[in-house]
């Protein structure tokens, strides 16, 4: 049968303190933290370690990968919020999507990174809106239609 209890027994459960877990550091043996990041088709293997700054992204330095200055500025994003500029060394992967997807997932790869690194930088870069993964992606074709929602011209004759 049911068990009952009384407000008093109530009051006695609120008493008892929880304390958050502290969130712990997910490093390799390397001293590295890893990541995914995701963004439209794009998704991104991103590991980072202490370092000067140094942004290596499929083999190739971020400004030549990225060579609008806007994309670069995306990636910059998660490390001026924290405000860790030039203290962390990135090296990642990128596969899928077109460039401005690329950076994006990226950027989402690098905030991850960052708090698995550093679990204190977590509420600086959820309120950035930098953990949060942007599900948009392309809506598809259907059939009868131009595109995904254009219709083919309409003509009286």
């Amino acid at each position: 049968m049911a068990e009952t209890r009384t407000l008093e027994d109530l009051r006695g459960l609120a008493k008892v303190e929880s304390k958050p877990e502290a969130a712990e550091t997910k490093i390799d043996a390397q001293g590295r933290s890893y990541a995914t990041g995701k963004r439209k088709n794009a998704v991104a293997r991103v590991w980072l370690k202490p370092g000067s700054g140094r942004m290596v992204i499929n083999g190739r330095d971020s400004n030549t990968y990225f060579a609008r200055p806007v994309l670069r500025m995306l990636l910059a994003q998660p490390f001026l919020v924290a405000n860790r500029s030039e203290q962390y060394d990135v090296w990642c992967t990128v596969k899928g999507g077109g460039l401005s997807g690329q950076a994006g997932a990226v950027r989402h790869g690098i905030s991850r990174a960052l708090t698995y690194y550093e679990p204190g930088l977590r509420p600086v870069l959820k309120s950035g809106g930098f953990l949060t993964r942007d599900s948009r992606v392309v809506e598809r074709k259907k059939y009868g239609k131009a595109k995904a929602r254009r219709s083919f011209q309409f003509s009286k004759r």
